[in-house]
């Protein structure tokens, strides 16, 4: 039985699990949960993941949960060049240290950016508060000149000469505020030659591909709300707690 992958690409997590196994030609079934139809929420969704969260795969009888874990489940399984999460224990370390710090401090800001511009509007019916929006911004801002002078510095990669998990996460996270038309990266030369670099790596088409649903999320949800204003209740009371 292949590998079922259950995604939605307008997920930052769900995007670098597919991604991986793209360029990695895992095969697999691609099982799609729409996260603004509040499919995650299913009673059927719910017993393969109970938190009502993507991504997730099913291997055979086995269930796996979060990106983070999925990734290295992969990389391990089906034995993935050794740059995506090296052998060489302070090689593999080095990519780790990305992904435990990642979690916290990357991730939240450059996902609050794309909530406050493109869902808050539709959950409260107010305007993106522009304080919030500075803020999340400031907070993204100190992230990535944390990200740059630790983990990337002077290298081609966050690991090294290689592209490795640590890369694709975090440019799978840092294409988000892109769907709301903020780029994190501009302005700066280093990091925008190393998002290039992962592209160039991963493959540009793949890449372009695989990015188009959050890059064009701004004409779904308005699209939404044109012919399915039902939809529209769904996605308040599924993104609801994210702006009380």
């Amino acid at each position: 039985m292949a590998l079922q992958l259950y995604v939605d690409l307008i997920s930052q997590p769900c995007r670098s699990v597919y991604l991986f196994v793209q360029k990695n030609n895992i095969p697999f079934e691609l099982k799609e949960v729409q996260l603004l139809a509040g499919e995650q929420h299913s009673e059927e969704f719910r017993k393969l993941n109970p938190l009502g969260k993507v991504p997730v795969i099913k291997d055979g009888d086995f269930t796996l949960t979060e990106s983070v874990a999925i990734l290295k489940y992969l990389a391990c399984k089906y034995k993935t060049p050794d740059h995506w999460y090296p052998a060489d224990l302070q090689s593999r370390a080095r990519v780790d240290e990305y992904l435990a710090w990642q979690h916290t401090t990357l991730k939240p800001p450059a996902g609050k950016i794309f909530l406050l511009q493109a869902l808050f509007p539709v959950v409260t019916g107010a305007p993106c508060p522009k304080e919030k929006m500075v803020e999340a911004q400031d907070e993204l801002a100190q992230a990535l000149k944390n990200f740059q002078e630790k983990f990337l510095q002077e290298k081609l990669y966050v690991a090294g000469s290689k592209i490795s998990l640590a890369d694709l996460v975090a440019t799978s996270e840092l294409m988000q505020p892109l769907g709301v038309g903020y780029d994190p990266l501009k302005g700066s030369t280093t990091l925008t030659a190393w998002r290039d670099r992962v592209k160039a790596a991963v493959g540009t088409d793949l890449f372009d591909k695989t990015h188009e649903p959050i890059l064009t999320v701004m004409e779904s949800l308005k699209s939404l709300s044109q012919s399915q204003p039902e939809a529209l209740a769904v996605i308040k009371t599924s993104f609801i707690k994210y702006f009380k």
